[in-house]
Order: structure tokens, then C-alpha cells, then sequence
């Protein structure tokens, strides 16, 4: 018979999910805003389209980032039940204020910012193992927008001169096919870096409460490793980020999509393509960086392509500082969280 001790660790696991979940919520305008703001498939079809090509990405990355979120950013000695736990309310908390504000925050980051502040409230900053993965993960929250911008702008120019002499309604009608196949690869992208940070605080829970399913005949839940990624972790992982998005988050849509700067559908492939490109390589290398930050920065490229007063710089200027308060924020509601959760339980 399951003990009290591992209920509770299954009951996280499954807040971890709900996480997961709210991460594809909250950033289903990463994928989807390109595409429904030029029209080129309706919030429906585009939310259904996204929530798929999220799960596929099972099929096509492996667990690099997984393995960082795991044990390259938390001592896994700190690691328990109520830290895991901690930081999980911190992230969704601020997933859930940013969303109601319609602010293109980072889940991800929320994420590493919840984790790393309850892991702070139980044994300090020694709890985090610096440098380590956090010069890669924080110089990131400045690349990856300047990638995304620099790679849209660079593939904007290119095709905007190799297409010269072309109809514009030819040119229009070739990339709202062609948007699919972007949007398609920016949701591939957006799949396996995000949910790998769920597998990722998952199996450092499972981990570091190892001995509480010691009398539990189900192997899945053992776990002898924390760069053991277990099966099922994967697939449910992809499975909840999927659905997430697929259930849409249309404030953010709007504020993605419109407010940032106009976009066709030659603008809307080089911004997917460009966000998506960037994205790629970090999965690749297992750099924890926000898809948000990424197709924001790619947005503003293809924008600034055109004229630089195409992009409107406030509403911009209002995401960036979403984004610098995202970890700290996040980070102090989880250690809150551990303070309270930590007296309530003991």
C-alpha cells in the first residue's frame, strides 16, 4: 500500500503537470500569434495545430534540457518534496498574474525562478550550484530575443531581396502555406525546450524522494538517477504542454500577434523561422531559454526590417521589464510558499 509520503509526492507530480499545462496556456501565443493575427489559419485550427506539433516533438529531441533543469541548476541534496512544491506555486502563480495582464512572460524562467527561490528558503544561496548552467540560462534571457531578432531580421532582408521582382500576390499566397510549416517548427521547438523543464523538476522529485517508494511495487516511480529520464515522465510532459496550448491564452495572443507590430504572412514565416531556428540550437546544446523571449525578439526583427517605427517600442518596453522581474518574482513567491508550506507540514 502506497504511503501517505508517496501520495503526496504523486500529488505533485501531478501539480508539476498542471504546470506544464498552464505553461502551454500561457504561452500558446509563442506558436499560434503569427499565424492568427495574418489570418492564415483560424484560432481554432492554429490553437490544434500547435497543441500537436508540441507533442511530436517527443519523436524529435532528446532530454538535454531535461538533465539541466534537474541537477544543473538546484543542489540536489536540497531537493524534496516541499522545495519541488514551492517552486511550482511560485511559477504558476506568476504564469497566472502575467497572464490576467496579458504579458508575454516567461514560463520557463518563471520555472527556474520558482525552483532556485525555495530552494533558497530551505538552505540558502549555497542551495544554488553557481556558476554552473546559470551564466548559460541568465546570458540567455538577453540572447535569445537578440538571436531571434538578428536571425528574422537577417531572413527577412535575405528573402525580401531574393523575392524582388515577385507579385506580392504570389509572394503572399506561397508563404501563408509556407507559415504553416514555420509555425509547425516554432511549435516543435516550443514542445521539447519547456516541457523538458517539467521533466526535469519531476525526476529531480522522484530522485530526491526515492525512499518514500521503496515498499511500492511500481517500477516507473523509481527512480536510481537524476539523468534518468523515465518514459512516461517524457510522454506526459509533451502531452500536458500540448494540451495547455490547445486550450489558448488570448490576451497574450493579442498582445503577440498586434500590438508589437503588423505582420504578413512573408513576416509571419521569417518571424516562426527565426524563433524557431534559435530555439533549435539551445534544445540542442540543453540551454533552458524562453520561447517567449525568443519569438518576441524575432517579432521585433522582422518589424525592424521594414522601419524601425514599425515596431512599437513601448509595448516592447513593457515585455522586457515583465521579463527582468519574471525570476525574482517567482523566485520570492516560492520562497514565501516554502516558508508557509514548510511550517504547515513539518
Amino acid at each position: 500500500m502506497i504511503s501517505h509520503s508517496a501520495w503526496f509526492v504523486c500529488a505533485i507530480i501531478l501539480v508539476a503537470l498542471i504546470f506544464d499545462f498552464s505553461n502551454g496556456f500561457h504561452d500558446a501565443a509563442n506558436s499560434i500569434a503569427t499565424v492568427v493575427s495574418t489570418r492564415v489559419l483560424s484560432p481554432t485550427a492554429a490553437v490544434v495545430w500547435a497543441g500537436c506539433f508540441n507533442f511530436i516533438a517527443v519523436f524529435v529531441f532528446g532530454t538535454a534540457v531535461a538533465k539541466t533543469m534537474g541537477k544543473g541548476l538546484v543542489d540536489i541534496g536540497v531537493v524534496d518534496a516541499t522545495v519541488v512544491l514551492a517552486g511550482l506555486l511560485g511559477a504558476i502563480s506568476w504564469n497566472l498574474i502575467t497572464w490576467y495582464a496579458g504579458l508575454p512572460s516567461s514560463s520557463s524562467h518563471a520555472l527556474i525562478g520558482g525552483y532556485a527561490g525555495a530552494a533558497i528558503a530551505k538552505a540558502g544561496i549555497s542551495a544554488l550550484l553557481w556558476p554552473g548552467k546559470w551564466v548559460q540560462t541568465l546570458a540567455f534571457i538577453v540572447l535569445s530575443p537578440m538571436l531571434g531578432l538578428a536571425v528574422a531580421f537577417g531572413l527577412t532582408v535575405a528573402l525580401s531581396w531574393i523575392l524582388r521582382r515577385s507579385l506580392p500576390r504570389k509572394v503572399d499566397k506561397a508563404f501563408r502555406l509556407l507559415q504553416l510549416v514555420s509555425a509547425a517548427g516554432m511549435s516543435l521547438s516550443h514542445g521539447s525546450n519547456d516541457s523538458q523543464k517539467t521533466m526535469g523538476i519531476i525526476v529531480s522529485l522522484l530522485f530526491a524522494e526515492r525512499v518514500v517508494f521503496d515498499r511500492v511495487p511500481v517500477a516507473a516511480l523509481h527512480v536510481t538517477s537524476a539523468e534518468a529520464i523515465p518514459t512516461w515522465v517524457v510522454f506526459a510532459a509533451y502531452a500536458a504542454i500540448g494540451i495547455g496550448t490547445m486550450a489558448g491564452g488570448w490576451r497574450i495572443v493579442k498582445t503577440m500577434g498586434q500590438r508589437i507590430t503588423k505582420l504578413q504572412p512573408f513576416g509571419g514565416f521569417c518571424a516562426e523561422s527565426g524563433g524557431a531556428i534559435t530555439l533549435f540550437v539551445a534544445s540542442h546544446f540543453g540551454i533552458p531559454v524562453s520561447t517567449t523571449h525568443t519569438i518576441t525578439g524575432a517579432i521585433s526583427g522582422v518589424g525592424a526590417a521594414h522601419r524601425l517605427s514599425a515596431v512599437r517600442w513601448g509595448v516592447a518596453g513593457r515585455i522586457v521589464w515583465a521579463w527582468i522581474l519574471t525570476i525574482p518574482a517567482a523566485a520570492g513567491i516560492a520562497g514565501l510558499s516554502y516558508v508557509v508550506l514548510h511550517a504547515v507540514l513539518r
